[in-house]
Order: structure tokens, then sequence, then C-alpha cells
């Protein structure tokens, strides 16, 4: 039973947290019964934070956590804040596996997809 926390930055304007939102339901819309749960969290500014985006799938019934990082570059907040949240957690729930992928820029075929995108328009 996992559950996927997909985690954005958070901003100050609503229509960027929307899209957030918006990009985890498409994953669910998709997904199927891949994941008990499908949620956002934000590392500063919106909420639900990081933790409490963790706290949510553990209520959801989650024993395995992916974090998905929806970020581009692995800056500091990739590197170093996303994991000591996720560290942090971990040692607070052992039980529960806290899993964090590699970031979106570094998925495979993410050029592919920008120049796919690129050309279509």
């Amino acid at each position: 039973m996992k559950s996927l926390l997909l985690v954005a930055h958070g901003s100050r304007r609503e229509l960027s947290n929307k899209e957030v939102r918006r990009i985890g339901q498409q994953i669910e819309n998709i997904a199927e019964r891949n994941f008990l749960s499908i949620r956002c969290a934000f590392l500063e500014l919106v909420i639900p934070s990081i933790p409490e985006g963790v706290e949510q799938c553990i209520n959801d019934g989650a024993k395995t956590i992916i974090v998905f990082p929806y970020f581009l570059s692995a800056g500091r907040h990739v590197s170093e804040d996303i994991p000591k949240i996720i560290k942090e957690k971990q040692q607070e729930y052992p039980d529960i596996e806290i899993k964090i992928v590699e970031h979106m820029g570094a998925v495979t075929g993410m050029a592919d997809l920008i120049l796919q995108h690129i050309l279509e328009n």
C-alpha cells in the first residue's frame, strides 16, 4: 500500500499552486491502482507542508510513500532541504518506508518530451 507525494516549492501566486495540484490530479487519473493515494505538498508558502503531506499519506494507510520532487534541477531544495525534512519524518515513523525518487528534471526522456513539445508548438 503505497502513496505518491508530489512535492513542489510553493508560490505566492495561487495559479502556480493550482497547476501543481492539477498535475497531481492528472497523475491520479492515469495511475489507475498503482497508488493508494496521490497527494501534493509544498516546501514553503503553501499548505500542506511536506511533513503534513507525509502525515496525510500515512493517514490514508500508506506503508510506503514515494516522494517525487517536482523541480527541474537538483538545487539546494532538492539536494538538501527535502531530504532533511523526509529524514526527520522517517525517524518519526520508522515502520513507514519513505523513498525520495529523482526530481522531475532528471526523469529519463525529459529531453525528448521537451523537444516534442517545442516541435508541436
